[in-house]
Order: C-alpha cells, then structure tokens, then sequence
C-alpha cells in the first residue's frame, strides 16, 4: 500500500469540506477522482500532502504513520526527519504550474534533488535532462518559464516533480488552466506515466481521459465518497442516481 487516509475530516470554519473520507492506492494504481466544484477533491489531495491540516483521521505512506490520532481525538504529524522523508514518497503537480519564474527549466527540475534530497549533482542533472527529453522538452532546458506555452510549462512541472523519484504522483486538475489544445499534449504525458505503472491519483474534469486511463474512479460530492469502482462501472452503470446526473451533464 502507497498511501492510506481514513476517515478524513476537514472543516473551513463552519464549512465542513471532507467528510469522514477514506482513501487507499496501491503500487501501480491509477485513481481519478472526478465530482462537481466543490466538493473536496482538491482539498483531499491537499491534505495527503500536507499543505492542509486535518481535523480528524490518519495518514499513512508505505505503511509509514504520517498522521496519527490519540485516545482523546488529537491529531498528530510527524516532524523533521520522518516528515521529510515521507514527503520524498510523493509529488505534487499543480493547477498553475508553481514553477520559480527566476530558475530555468533545467534548474527547476533540479532544485528539489539537491536541495532537499541532497542528492550528488552529476546524477540529478543527467536525469533531469532524461526526463526533459521523455516530456519533449529537451531543447528548452535553458529556456525560462515565461518562455514557453502553457502545456509546456505543465510538462516541466511533471519532470519536476519526477526528479525526486517519487513513489505515488498526485495531479490537482493538471489542465483546468490550459486551452484544449494544449490539453491533449499534458495528458498524453500522464497516460504514458500510467502505462509504464506509475501510481497516480488525479483530480480531474477530463472525463474521457478518466475513464480510458484509470484502474479506479471516484465520485465525490459534498465531502464524500458518493461512488467508486472500474472506469466502465462508474462511468458505463453508475449505481448512485447523484452521479448519473453529474455525467449527464457532461454528455450534454
């Protein structure tokens, strides 16, 4: 097992965004997760990933307690070193790219390896340049973020958040702030990431990609999990009469 949350929960103030959620990938998995805007995919991913906190339930990566919860309903996270090495178990690719504007293409994918993971800089930079290469962006290593599309800056921040050898790749809609056709080039990527085995879970409004590249779909809505199971179940017989009317809307 890569990753487990159960029973998740997670209010903004008197909003209460997650739901007692539950979540387990494993090795190789591909999960989507799809649902209407609001409700709490983002903040699901947010949290496996620590940039929000918690109100109640626990984290695992690979069977490592990340967050754990006391008799007295206290939530804990591990700090310092175990917190840092559970951090180098995943990567993050966001909505807006999150490159530094200051750094080159090369030097982004790079950063994290030396300065985090305090890897040996000959090795980080060859497989930075493999990984440039492997997203179609070897001639750009030099170049600057404002230098390039949308969709090529989407790959750089896939090659960047691959340098650091993660075991599990999380996608917060990776092309929600791209044109359609530079769509397709980003999510040709990810689907060449799930065919070599790569465990993903993506938070997306794509849903033909879901459906073709997934081994698992979820449907949330309101903070939960309102249905899940095989790309042809949810999406060919979904059972919950909430989710049919979300993917009627997307037929229409």
């Amino acid at each position: 097992m890569i990753l487990e949350m159960d029973n998740i929960q997670k209010s903004f103030g008197t909003l209460r965004v997650l739901r007692n959620i539950s979540l387990s990938v494993d090795a190789g998995e591909v999960v989507s997760i799809i649902g209407p805007s609001g409700s709490g995919k983002s903040t699901l991913l947010r949290c496996a990933t620590f940039l929000e906190t918690v109100d109640s339930g626990t984290i695992s990566y690979m069977d490592t307690p990340a967050v754990t919860m006391d008799e007295y309903g206290n939530i804990n996270y591990v700090s310092g070193a175990e917190l840092r090495r559970i951090k180098s178990y995943y990567g993050l690719v966001f909505q807006q790219f999150n490159l530094f504007p200051h750094y080159t293409v090369l030097k982004n994918v790079m950063d994290a390896p030396l300065h985090v993971q305090k890897r040996d800089k000959a090795e980080v930079r060859e497989t930075a340049l493999e990984l440039l290469r492997k997203m179609g962006l070897a001639d750009k290593a030099d170049a600057y973020p404002c230098q390039l599309s949308g969709g090529q800056q989407q790959r750089v921040a896939i090659a960047r958040a691959l340098a650091t050898k993660p075991e599990i790749l999380f996608f917060d809609e990776p092309t929600s702030a791209l044109d359609p056709e530079l769509t397709g080039e980003v999510l040709k990527v990810i689907k060449q990431l799930a065919e070599e085995d790569m465990t993903m879970v993506i938070v997306t409004h794509e849903m033909p990609f879901a459906r073709a590249v997934s081994d698992r779909v979820i449907f949330m809505d309101g903070g939960v999990i309102v249905e899940q199971g095989a790309p042809e179940a949810v999406f060919g017989d979904p059972q919950q009469e909430r989710t049919k009317l979300f993917l009627r809307g997307y037929e229409r």
